[in-house]
C-alpha cells in the first residue's frame, strides 16, 4: 500500500519543535518532514518569494503522497498560506489541505492572559505581515496586541550560540525594547519555531509571573481536533508511525543541528528543488 504521510515544512530546522510536538501526541501517523535550508532564512524575504518557495515545497509534498501539509514556518503561514489555500489548492489540488500554525494559536492565546496585554515576539516577516495582530483580534477583539521583530535570534540559535553570552545581550536588548513601549503585558507569544532554544535566556530577562506560550504543544492539540473533525483526511493518513526527514541542503549539517531541536537523532535525505 502506498504511504500517505502528513508533511511537516520548515525554511530550515525551527518546525522541528512542532514536529517534535505533534508526533509526540499523534505518534501512529507516518511523518515527512522538509527543511529548506538551501533558501534559509526566510523572515526578510518578500511576500512573492515566500509565495513561491512555499507553493513549490508544498507540491513537493504531494508528490510523495501527502494528503495533509503543515507549514510548521511561521514565516510561510504569515505571507503564503492564504493565498495557497483560497488560490492555489483549488487549481492544483482541490482534494488536499494545507494547515498553519499561526490560526491554532490565536483562537486560544486569550486563555493565557489576565491582563488583556500580549506581546508576539517573531521574525521581521511575521512581525510586519500583521498576521498575529489580525487573527487574534479576529477571536479576541478585547486583547491588546504588542508585536516585536528579534531578528538576531534565528542566527543565534541556527549557528548553536543560544546558550552563549552573546545570546543574552541580544534576548535582553529586544525584551527591553518591547517592554519601552508596551504595558501590562502577562502573556509572551514566541511566534517563531526556533525561539523555544531561548526559552531559558527569555525567562531570565523578564519579570516574574509572565507567561511564556510555544507553538508545539498548541499547534499538536490542533491537529488531533482537525483530524477528529475531518474524517475524509485523516481515513487517507497511513499509520505505521514512521518518520522521514529531507532537507535541500547538506544532509551532515542538517542532522547535526536538526538532533538539538527534534530531541533525538535525526538522519536525513538531500532532495533538489527548482527555483
Amino acid at each position: 500500500m502506498a504511504s500517505h504521510p502528513i508533511g511537516v515544512f520548515d525554511s530550515g530546522y525551527g518546525g522541528l519543535t512542532v514536529f517534535k510536538s505533534i508526533a509526540s501526541l499523534l505518534p501512529q501517523y507516518d511523518y515527512i518532514y522538509l527543511g529548506d535550508n538551501a533558501r534559509a532564512p526566510y523572515g526578510n524575504r518578500s511576500f512573492d518569494t515566500v509565495h513561491q518557495y512555499t507553493l513549490g515545497c508544498v507540491e513537493w509534498f504531494f508528490k510523495m503522497g501527502c494528503p495533509l501539509v503543515i507549514l510548521a514556518c511561521n514565516t510561510a503561514s504569515a505571507k503564503a498560506l492564504r493565498t495557497i489555500q483560497q488560490q492555489d489548492l483549488p487549481r492544483i489540488a482541490p482534494d488536499k489541505r494545507v494547515l498553519g500554525v499561526i490560526r491554532p494559536t490565536a483562537e486560544i492565546i486569550g486563555k493565557y492572559t489576565q491582563s488583556g496585554s500580549v506581546a508576539v515576539l517573531g521574525t521581521k516577516g511575521t512581525v510586519n505581515s500583521d498576521s498575529y495582530k489580525l487573527e487574534i483580534n479576529k477571536f479576541f477583539p478585547e486583547i491588546n496586541v504588542y508585536q516585536k521583530a528579534c531578528p538576531m535570534w534565528v542566527p543565534l540559535v541556527e549557528y548553536g550560540e543560544y546558550q552563549s553570552e552573546g545570546a543574552d545581550y541580544f534576548v535582553k536588548k529586544y525584551l527591553d525594547e518591547l517592554h519601552s513601549g508596551a504595558t501590562n503585558i502577562d502573556t509572551i507569544l514566541l511566534a517563531c519555531t526556533h525561539y523555544p532554544l531561548l526559552a531559558d535566556k527569555i525567562k531570565k530577562y523578564l519579570p516574574h509571573g509572565i507567561n511564556i506560550v510555544s507553538q508545539g504543544p498548541i499547534v499538536a492539540d490542533s491537529l488531533a481536533d482537525y483530524l477528529a473533525r475531518h474524517t475524509e483526511i485523516e481515513h487517507q493518513l497511513t499509520k505505521t508511525g514512521s518518520k522521514h526527514f529531507y532537507t535541500t541542503d547538506d544532509t551532515a549539517d542538517f542532522d547535526n543541528h536538526a538532533s538539538v531541536f527534534f530531541g533525538e537523532k535525526v538522519q536525513s535525505e538531500y532532495v533538489h528543488l527548482k527555483g
